[in-house]
């Protein structure tokens, strides 16, 4: 009977010291599975500071209560590369969101081009690393955009088109065509026909069409005011800054019309981009 007793003491004992010895050794992994596909997390980049609205860089609009909090990406069910709100001449637009997600679309701006075009002017720039830092960069409003130092020159200055820089990594078709052409700018109110004629040269009126392009202006007047299509015998030109407020000062214009352009049309409010030779 005493012996029994002692069989069972010592059986707990040694139970007791078995679980003691077991959950205080370490456990040994000796391999993670490697086959198993676990779904990758896309995530997106978007435009941020919309209070209502964003714009990510698959080109799809969204409200901002609406974008996924894991992923920041739009439903893919909401509007994509949408150009609401934009003037699709001047290629501006009065949202910033709307200009990002139109600006997206590779009908609209074309990927290679922009990827190669420098950020800023200086040849020690670096380049755009995507085509959604090109787009999202491009349509903040900027000091071209302003009037007075504190005002916009119109609700459409949200804009993305393409800019030339002084590193000409984009060759313009417009400037291909002008070989032999000089342009010139006219003073306030002057015709071109005057403003080639003080130059020892006379205006040349085929060439009229070629620099009547946003590209062009901009690339030879200031253009405070942004780009705009219109339509006068007097353009392409550039509003005075003196002008009436109604006149956009600063803005540039081209015309939507190519047969009304003329050597001889002027108007007393604007500065002439002349082609001479």
């Amino acid at each position: 009977m005493g012996r029994s007793r002692e069989v069972r003491i010592l059986d707990v004992i040694f139970q007791i010291l078995w679980a003691v010895a077991f959950f205080n050794s370490p456990i040994k992994i000796t391999g993670i599975r490697k086959d198993i596909d676990l779904p990758k997390k896309l995530i997106c980049r978007n435009t941020v500071q919309g209070r209502y609205k964003l714009a990510d860089d698959n080109g799809y609009i969204c409200t901002a209560l609406s974008v996924s909090p894991w992923t920041r990406c739009c439903p893919e069910s909401g509007e994509r590369f949408s150009c609401q709100g934009c003037n699709l001449i001047s290629k501006c637009c009065n949202s910033y969101e709307y200009c990002v997600s139109c600006c997206l679309n590779p009908s609209v701006t074309q990927e290679d081009l922009v990827l190669k075009l420098k950020i800023a002017k200086p040849v020690t720039a670096g380049t755009h690393s995507s085509i959604f830092d090109f787009c999202s960069g491009r349509c903040r409003h900027n000091s071209a955009n302003v009037v007075h130092e504190n005002a916009y020159s119109s609700d459409f200055h949200h804009c993305y088109f393409l800019q030339t820089n002084s590193s000409g990594l984009i060759e313009s078709n417009f400037e291909r065509r002008l070989t032999g052409i000089d342009i010139l700018i006219g003073k306030q109110g002057e015709s071109c026909n005057l403003a080639c004629i003080s130059k020892g040269q006379s205006c040349v009126s085929n060439k009229l069409s070629v620099i009547n392009s946003c590209e062009l202006l901009e690339k030879y007047m200031s253009c405070k005011g942004s780009c705009f299509a219109s339509m006068g015998a007097d353009q392409p030109a550039e509003v005075v800054n003196n002008a009436p407020k109604h006149m956009y000062p600063g803005a540039c214009l081209y015309s939507q019309t190519d047969s009304v352009l003329s050597c001889e049309g002027f108007h007393p409010q604007t500065k002439r981009l002349c082609p001479c030779a």
